[in-house]
């Protein structure tokens, strides 16, 4: 466990993508593969058991054994969030006692869902996880998932009761992460991350502390060098750098359609990581469809144009 946690959370911090073996059990030589891959890439964290590492289709086992062996590879080097993805509270709080358990420094929640929620009763479902583990816990807003946004109202009331430190702020509305980073200007230690692969250099402009990008998967210095000229405020380069990433990102959206959105961009996280040698299948949880073969030729061609097929 890291202890300065969370005052140090700051920069790049991918959510790890989770490769399966062909009978979609936790594949552990290509996740520490993975995990020393980013490591190497000079990355400031990791999130476990977000959405890129498909955390809605596993079980509290595969779970816990993703956990289990990120704890071990990393060995405090970093801090590591886990997500506790589930729809309702007393299941969310069952995760987040496995992850205390296991180790890990921080928790990630999204709002319940399926069953719709308020937003007094989102702020209700944060209360009784944070009284139940005591972990500091990042707030996750990803509407397009669980079918409701976290209001700046609300995440504003949590962060005033001590129930969260953090957003991790996948909506795709920056104009509202705008806002939001100028009401909490006074509040230092709130750290906001933005979600977005594409408008990383806009979000540190604005006010963001790091970014959380599934394409840091595949190309983790890239992302730290992005977060190093914002760091110098070197607007220029941060902007050449992610129109890199944005040419790079193609990777993501060679499924489709056969595939739906979601599919194609993990899917093309894995496909990516497989031509890399970093993981032994490219396999996605059923019923998501992995990248064919024809698709797999796209995303070679694109990152032997990119420089990364070197480690191939």
């Amino acid at each position: 466990m890291n202890t300065d946690f969370p005052a140090n959370l700051h920069g790049i911090i991918p959510p790890v993508v989770t490769p399966l073996t062909p009978d979609f059990q936790v594949d552990e030589p290509s996740l520490r593969r993975v995990i020393k891959h980013l490591l190497d890439g000079g990355v400031h964290g990791l999130f476990l058991l977000g959405s890129t590492s498909e955390v809605v289709f596993m079980d509290a086992p595969q779970r816990r054994e993703v956990l289990r062996i990120a704890v071990d590879e990393v060995a405090g080097r970093v801090p590591l969030l886990a997500g506790v993805i589930d729809p309702t509270t007393d299941r969310v709080i069952a995760h987040a006692r496995d992850a205390r358990d296991a180790g890990v420094d921080g928790l990630v929640v999204t709002a319940p869902f399926y069953a719709r929620t308020s937003q007094t009763e989102i702020v209700e479902h944060f209360r009784a996880v944070h009284e139940a583990v005591g972990l500091p816990i990042m707030a996750y807003d990803i509407p397009v998932c669980v079918q409701v946004k976290l209001e700046r109202p609300t995440l504003r009331q949590m962060r005033r009761e001590g129930l969260i430190v953090g957003l991790k702020d996948s909506s795709g509305d920056d104009t509202n992460f705008r806002l939001l980073a100028r009401e909490c200007a006074d509040d230092p230690e709130f750290r906001m991350f933005t979600g977005s692969e594409l408008m990383v250099d806009t979000a540190f402009m604005v006010g963001a502390h790091g970014c959380v990008p599934g394409l840091g998967n595949v190309d983790p210095a890239a992302y730290v060098a992005l977060y190093d000229a914002a760091q110098r405020e070197d607007w220029r380069e941060a902007r050449q750098i992610q129109e890199r990433l944005i040419r790079l990102f193609a990777v993501a959206l060679q499924g489709t359609p056969r595939t739906s959105a979601g599919a194609s961009g993990v899917g093309g996280f894995k496909a990516a990581m497989r031509l890399m040698n970093l993981i032994t299948h490219h396999h996605m949880n059923r019923p998501n469809l992995p990248l064919n073969d024809q698709e797999m030729e796209r995303v070679r061609a694109i990152l032997e144009a990119e420089g990364l097929m070197v480690h191939a």
